[in-house]
């Protein structure tokens, strides 16, 4: 999957040469069309996990900047109003993620939602612990983090 990444990074640079234009929309532009190449040769080259693995992660970046900006309105109608809705408190919650990356990965994603901030990870390495502004119910943020970040994270690292 790197070789293919790789040669898909490749392409996308000999397509910014070829046209001349060194901009950032023609870098991505070449990726699609390296990717598309490499789609099409992929029964020559071999493989096919990064062809999974790439809607995998667009997908992910989708829920992330929608998750984003879910908790900055939620926060943000917080401050502009005169009620607070704040519920503080730390819950922990039990990992499927194994290595340090896909832990570090999931816990810096947490901390960049506003209203959540990744504390801690246990010894073992199986809980993380999170501060959360907003837990009404905590069985219900841990069933939010583990089926909708953790699991989509680990589906595009794994």
């Amino acid at each position: 999957m790197k070789n293919q990444f790789l040669l898909n990074i490749l392409l996308a640079i000999a397509w910014m040469l070829l046209t001349g234009e060194l901009t950032v929309e023609n870098f991505i532009e070449g990726l699609i069309i390296g990717y598309l190449i490499l789609w099409i040769s992929k029964s020559a080259l071999g493989g096919t996990k990064y062809f999974k693995k790439i809607p995998k992660a667009i997908g992910f970046f989708f829920y992330f900047i929608k998750e984003l900006i879910v908790a900055n309105l939620k926060v943000a109608f917080d401050i502009v109003t005169p009620k607070d809705y704040m519920q503080p408190g730390i819950i922990a919650v039990p990992l499927d993620a194994e290595t340090d990356m896909e832990i570090t990965l999931l816990a810096n994603l947490i901390t960049l939602t506003p209203g959540s901030l990744s504390l801690d990870v246990s010894r073992d390495k199986k809980t993380l612990y999170v501060h959360s502004l907003y837990i009404e119910d905590a069985d219900e943020l841990r069933k939010i983090i583990k089926q909708g970040l953790e699991r989509k994270l680990l589906e595009v690292l794994r």
